[in-house]
């Protein structure tokens, strides 16, 4: 045993790290015994209906998966209709009129409903949306089949949502709640989503007060793999990235749980998103979600589920999830301190603890800390200089992105051992032990109030201070105690090796740093296991061979292929003003269908007398001159412009003279409106709103709507200076251009307008 401990210690850190992933997600797909059961056959069958052809609003596609979904549900027996309303987002800038799929199941009780939603659009620039969110649509249409077929009514009614337009703003359940008379008699939601094409569904809730009762209830439906922890929703509250859930909660003060996977981000709003790259595990693991969560809350009191205290959870071995109050964190966090005083006395007194080898301690840990975060960040700053073309990859996850995870996992072990060797010795790693100690607790006291969701950081605390005080009390004599420390850190490793992962993958891979750093504070706790044992040079050099190895497999895989396409955009802009036309793109690296219309050497930066923006507010790259085409653009038709009072009312309609997927509008001087309203929908709730320079309306046009009417009231001395964008999705199929298809081994870059024609223009009223 002795001879083996450190290939044993080893093993039990890598088996721990296995473990923390092997549980968050099922690994076989079990086959349904009977009809009550979830079938994924029966779900991917849906799948793959709904995603033969994109279906972004307003799309023939769209109202083709609208009609599948609706005779589905009625196929189950139940009475489904369609809500259509036109509603703006002011806090994404966006409107249009939705159509929302609604079905209800009746309780037997008059208590709030559960609702359950998802939404069945996809995103624009041709992404086929077989995980956002048909992975969803298709987990509800089978639960709720594998519902009926036990033949209960269940106690609370349960209503369906298959919303509409997420992907333009949330817009489908905006309309729900704001505008739907069932949403006042919601009490809780189960909403699913995705945000790539695989990997653990994390499950994030959305509450306005505490999440105690949320999470006591969510425990109690059992789910089979309740994979999350409250770090991620600080996290996610912070993102740019809402879900229709978010507006039950900020416009309904309705509580919630998400359920959306991240993992293959690469595939995100992308034309890859398709029925054939869906995790099948993944899809199973939202079944596993459904049906549990279903069975309970659609016979529980959902009545009220605000609480009025806060929950830490977290991912531990063998209970699923490990809860306890906020409320625990600071005593924890005081009696860890006191522990560690008391700890250091005893060490000291004993001679178990040098003074300076203590002191000495801090400088490998502070180092490494400093070096990987820095090393991580510095080296994938230069890898984007050596492969200019990620930079096309907007969400920041390529296609070799998990080898270059394990790459810098790999070099920040070798980093760490390389480090530590030089200032260990047989009988200093209790002493060196302290450092890390106290930096974990420096980081859960200086944890801020906005992300306090990690108040978990104090276990890995409290268990090295186990083994610190094994270590102080005991005479280790053998390296046995190498196994038994390793024993004593699987939930510190179980725990944070799956985040240390989940961070690059959600987040993009130039967060590669912040798991930098969380290696080297774990690896500062691990110290007794890793860094005492005899074999710690072959572990060196083996995590630098592994490195050199994945860093090397990463940069053969850096290209781009037919099943890892190569994201490009292409665009015509056309001024009304000064009669001018442009192609622009938004590509760092040219490729030859772009270069077939902006040439090789196209203009740097963005195109002149043009508002458009993506998403993330990046504008165009390059841009080169156009042949000015005769594209027909909308007529405006001024329908009012009186003056009562001290207000000024202008009413203008415009009118599309070719199929326009969507109108921006946006102002080019400072101006306040009192009031303003969009196809009838009040925009802002018809409060007063200024705006100084920029877009206010990203209007997309539904298949119900043929103009777009704007109504506005300003000041009685006050001129309205806008500028008009018409954007259809045309370009390549538009007879008056001439342009070569995309290879096969490209796709249209999502997150931007794309494949499209913009006419853009100045209107003075």
């Amino acid at each position: 045993m002795k001879k083996y401990a450190s290939i044993i210690s080893l093993i039990i850190v890598l088996i721990s790290a296995y473990w923390g992933f092997y549980d968050l997600s099922p690994t076989t797909l079990v086959q349904p015994k009977n009809d009550t059961e979830f079938s994924i056959e029966k779900a991917l069958s849906h799948l793959k209906n709904i995603t033969e052809e994109v279906h972004y609003v307003g799309t023939e596609g769209h109202k083709n998966v609208q009609n599948y979904l609706f005779e589905e549900l009625q196929k189950m027996g139940l009475n489904p209709s369609i809500q259509t309303q036109t509603v703006i987002n002011r806090k994404w800038y966006a409107g249009t009129t939705t159509e929302n799929i609604i079905a209800k199941i009746k309780g037997k009780e008059d208590g709030k409903a559960l609702l359950l939603l998802s939404h069945y659009d996809s995103n624009p620039n041709l992404a086929i949306g077989a995980s956002d969110a048909g992975s969803g649509v298709v987990t509800i249409l089978e639960g709720v089949r594998a519902f009926l077929a036990k033949g209960e009514q269940p106690k609370n009614d349960i209503i369906i949502l298959i919303s509409d337009a997420e992907e333009l703003g949330l817009l489908g359940a905006k309309a729900f709640v704001e505008h739907h008379p069932w949403a006042k008699d919601v009490g809780l939601v189960l909403n699913f989503e995705a945000r790539g094409s695989g990997g653990p569904s994390y499950m994030l809730m959305e509450t306005n007060g505490k999440n105690s009762r949320l999470i006591s209830e969510f425990l109690k439906a059992n789910p089979g793999y309740p994979a999350s922890n409250s770090l991620m929703y600080s996290i996610y509250k912070k993102l740019p990235n809402d879900t229709d859930l978010t507006v039950f909660r900020e416009n309904g003060d309705i509580n919630g749980f998400n359920f959306a996977f991240i993992g293959d981000h690469f595939d995100y709003h992308t034309m890859q998103d398709s029925y054939e790259r869906l995790d099948r595990t993944t899809l199973a693991h939202q079944g596993n979600y459904l049906m549990s969560t279903l069975a309970y809350f659609a016979n529980s009191d959902i009545e009220n589920m605000n609480s009025d205290v806060d929950y830490v959870y977290v991912n531990f071995p063998f209970v699923k999830l490990l809860t306890y109050p906020f409320s625990w964190v600071t005593p924890m966090l005081i009696i860890a301190a006191i522990l560690l005083i008391v700890l250091v006395f005893f060490g000291i007194s004993l001679n178990k603890i040098d003074k300076k080898q203590l002191f000495i301690g801090f400088i490998p840990s502070l180092l490494s800390i400093i070096l990987c975060g820095g090393v991580s960040y510095l080296l994938w700053n230069g890898i984007l200089l050596i492969h200019p073309s990620y930079r096309d990859i907007l969400h920041g996850f390529t296609y070799n992105g998990y080898w270059y995870i394990t790459a810098f996992v790999c070099l920040n072990i070798w980093m760490l051992f390389f480090i530590y060797k030089r200032f260990i010795k047989r009988d200093n790693i209790t002493s060196l032990l302290i450092a890390p100690i106290i930096i974990w607790l420096l980081v859960n006291f200086f944890i801020p109030e906005d992300f306090k969701g990690a108040g978990f950081f104090i276990i890995p605390v409290l268990i090295a201070e186990i083994i610190l005080a094994i270590s102080v009390f005991k005479k280790p004599v053998d390296s046995n105690y190498a196994i038994l420390f390793a024993l004593l850190s699987i939930p510190t490793i179980y725990i944070f090796a799956p985040l240390i992962k989940l961070f690059p993958v959600g987040l993009g891979l130039e967060v590669l740093f912040i798991s930098g750093i969380f290696l080297a504070l774990v690896f500062g706790l691990l110290l007794p296991v890793l860094s005492a044992s005899k074999s710690r040079n072959a572990f060196t050099k083996l995590a630098g061979i592994l490195a050199i190895t994945f860093f090397a497999i990463a940069t053969f895989q850096s290209g781009f292929t037919i099943n890892k396409k190569k994201p490009n955009s292409l665009v015509y802009i056309k001024n009304l003003n000064d009669s001018t036309a442009y192609w622009g793109t938004y590509n760092q690296v040219l490729d030859p269908y772009i270069s077939q219309k902006l040439g090789d050497n196209p203009t740097k930066g963005g195109i002149p007398n043009t508002s458009s923006k993506s998403k993330y507010n990046s504008r165009f790259s390059y841009h080169a001159e156009a042949e000015n085409k005769a594209i027909e653009t909308s007529d405006i038709h001024i329908t009012r412009d009186t003056i009562i009072g001290e207000d000024r009312m202008l009413d203008f309609n415009l009118i599309p003279k070719r199929k326009i997927n969507k109108y921006e509008l946006g102002v080019t001087d400072s101006i306040r409106f009192k009031k303003m309203s969009v196809n009838g929908a009040l925009y802002n709730d018809g409060k007063p709103i200024g705006f100084r320079r920029g877009s206010f309306l990203l209007y997309h046009m539904g298949s119900s709507d043929d103009s777009l009417s704007v109504s506005v009231t300003i000041g009685k001395e006050a001129t309205l200076h806008l500028f008009l964008n018409e954007v259809s999705y045309d370009l390549l199929e538009n007879p008056l251009f001439s342009i070569q298809p995309r290879a096969e081994t490209m796709m249209p870059m999502p997150f931007i307008t794309n494949n499209a024609i913009i006419c853009t223009r100045q209107l003075n009223f």
